[in-house]
């Protein structure tokens, strides 16, 4: 049976991306399938996606003549998975592979490959991710609407020339993982000043959301919202300017640096 979209790689992202798509009545969970080589995996995928195939290999059979691939696996396996696709006879790919370039997923296909490379972010878990998307050597307007319309279902998504797809992986792909620290040391903060984890935990995730929520709305800059919390001479003020004597905003800035380099030797 040929499917309209086979996910390459069943682990969170690719899982995740199966279950928006379905959520989204982006297709038919019968026109779905996912490749996962982890027995136990596939077997949770199939619990959890009911109607949605789950197969161990990429067979001649899945691929019709407009059958897409989105190609979710380590970057480890990332090439020998695309070549397979190659040889099954896909002829669109969306790659969600760190560091991995559009021109050698194109160099192991048999002919040309419409390669859509893109750098979503974990959020996509609860469908409220951010994805960036730029097209390869063979992509047309149509495959790059293709690629949206998949991530769409996840998120939000950007379109971006490839040359500013390492910048979007030190920046958004990396994004979680820095404010999870700047909340877990937050929550670590009130504990040391006489509040419970829990009591911590509510008011930092709860502020941390509203927040977010709040600078979405207004569409006001993050520095007019600052400035309408902070007093001149006041608590927040006493805050702000510790943090700036101990310079975390270059701390940032040199982290996206750090992390948008090791995209690119990751490429190379």
């Amino acid at each position: 049976m040929a499917f309209e979209l086979i996910v390459v790689g069943g682990g969170h992202m690719g899982s995740a991306l199966a279950e928006g798509l379905v959520s989204a009545s982006w297709c038919a969970p019968e026109q779905l399938a996912i490749i996962e080589s982890s027995v136990e995996q596939r077997e949770s995928l199939k619990a959890r996606l009911p109607g949605v195939t789950v197969l161990a290999s990429l067979e001649l059979e899945h691929v019709g003549d407009s059958t897409g691939a989105v190609l979710c696996v380590k970057p480890l396996h990332a090439e020998s998975a695309a070549r397979v696709c190659g040889i099954a006879g896909v002829r669109r790919l969306l790659s969600v592979v760190a560091g991995l370039s559009t021109a050698r997923i194109e160099a192991v296909f048999p002919g040309p490959i419409a390669v859509i490379r893109s750098m979503p972010n974990t959020p996509v878990l609860v469908r409220k991710g951010v994805s960036a998307i730029a097209g390869g050597a063979h992509v047309t307007k149509d495959d790059l609407d293709w690629a949206e319309s998949i991530l769409g279902a996840v998120g939000t998504v950007v379109r971006v020339t490839e040359l500013n797809i390492d910048a979007v992986s030190g920046l958004s792909g990396a994004m979680p993982a820095y404010l999870y620290l700047v909340v877990e040391s937050l929550i670590e903060a009130g504990v040391h000043q006489g509040l419970s984890r829990d009591v911590s935990r509510q008011l930092v995730v709860g502020t941390f959301e509203g927040s977010a929520a709040l600078l979405a709305a207004t569409g006001e800059s993050p520095e007019e919202l600052r400035s309408q919390v902070t007093s001149p001479g006041g608590v927040t003020a006493a805050g702000l300017r510790m943090l700036e004597g101990r310079a975390v905003r270059a701390a940032f800035l040199e982290a996206v640096a750090s992390a948008a380099e090791r995209s690119r030797q990751l490429g190379r």
